[in-house]
C-alpha cells in the first residue's frame, strides 16, 4: 500500500473473548469518502471488529493501517486524530454540560491543560448544530435522554475532525426523525472526504445510505460488496433467517424483513 493512499484497512482480525473465538481472520477496508456498513445478526462480531481496529481488544497478529501507516506505530494522540469513535450506548458519568462533553473531542489537538481556542469552540458549535443538539448545550449530560445523549456523543466524535469515523449503531435509541438525520449526517461526512464505518441493523438504511456492505456471521465475512450484491434474498436468509419485502419510491429502494424463515 502506498503512503498516499487514503484508506483504513484491517487484515486478519482475530479476537477471542472469554475463551470464545469472536473474529476469525476478518479483513475489510474503508476508503476515504465512502460509507461502509457492517451488518449481521447479534453476536456476529460487528462491534468487536470496531474495537479491534481501535486496539480496545487484543487482535494478535492483525494488521491495521490508516493511510498507509500501521496504527500501532502511531502515538496514542496521533491515532486519536485519525480515528474517531462513536460507541454504542456508552454511559456518561461526568456531570458536565453537553457543550463541554463535545469539546472533549478536540482533546487530541490540544496540549495538556490547554484551553479550547476560537477554532475549537467554533468546531464544537458547528457539530452540535449539525447533530441538532446545540439547544441543549448548557444541560448536564447525565440528565439527557438516551437519544439526546447519543447525539451529543456523535457530535463529540465529529468534533475530532478525524479522517475516519467509526460508529457503533449510531441510530439506536433515536426517534425516526433523528435516525434519518444521523444517516444524512453520515452521508454528508463521507461526501466531505471522511471514511465512515458503521455498525448497523436497519437493512433499509444499509441499502439506502451505504456505498459498500460487509455482512458478518459467526465472526467471518459471508458477503461483501455493493448493497445490491450483499442484500440478496439468499444472503439475508442465510445470515438472519428472514425473508424481506422490497419496494421503490422516487427512485430509492427500500427493504424490510417481513417473515421468519425456518433454518434447516
Amino acid at each position: 500500500m502506498s503512503g498516499t493512499e487514503k484508506r483504513l484497512a484491517a487484515s486478519n482480525l482475530c479476537v477471542s473473548l472469554g475463551g470464545k473465538d469472536v473474529l476469525h481472520n476478518l479483513s475489510f477496508d474503508v476508503n476515504a469518502g465512502e460509507v461502509v456498513g457492517l451488518i449481521g445478526p447479534n453476536g456476529a462480531g460487528k462491534s468487536t471488529a470496531l474495537k479491534a481496529i481501535l486496539d480496545i481488544v487484543e487482535t494478535g497478529q492483525a494488521a491495521i493501517n490508516v493511510d498507509g501507516s500501521d496504527t500501532r506505530s502511531l502515538a496514542p494522540k496521533e491515532r486519536a486524530k485519525k480515528l474517531a469513535y462513536v460507541p454504542q450506548g456508552a454511559p456518561v458519568h461526568w456531570p458536565l454540560t453537553a457543550e463541554r462533553v463535545v469539546g472533549l473531542g478536540r482533546t487530541p489537538h490540544l496540549n495538556p491543560w490547554q484551553q479550547l481556542g476560537a477554532h475549537d469552540r467554533a468546531t464544537v458549535k458547528n457539530v452540535m448544530q449539525t447533530t441538532d443538539c446545540w439547544s441543549m448545550r448548557d444541560r448536564i449530560v447525565t440528565t439527557l435522554s438516551g437519544g439526546e445523549r447519543s447525539r451529543v456523543l456523535l457530535a463529540r466524535a465529529l468534533a475530532v475532525g478525524a479522517p475516519y469515523l467509526l460508529a457503533d449503531e449510531p441510530t439506536a435509541s433515536l426517534d425516526p426523525l433523528h435516525q434519518l438525520q444521523v444517516m444524512e449526517i453520515m452521508r454528508a461526512v463521507a461526501t466531505s472526504g471522511v471514511g465512515v464505518l458503521i455498525v448497523m441493523h436497519d437493512l433499509s438504511f444499509a441499502l439506502r445510505y451505504c456505498d459498500r456492505l460487509v455482512l458478518l456471521t459467526d465472526g467471518k465475512v459471508l458477503a461483501s460488496g455493493t448493497p445490491a450484491d450483499v442484500l440478496t434474498d439468499e444472503n439475508l436468509e442465510a445470515a438472519f433467517g428472514v425473508a424481506v419485502s422490497r419496494w421503490g419510491e422516487g427512485g430509492e429502494q427500500f427493504l424490510a424483513p417481513h417473515r421468519v424463515k425456518v433454518r434447516p
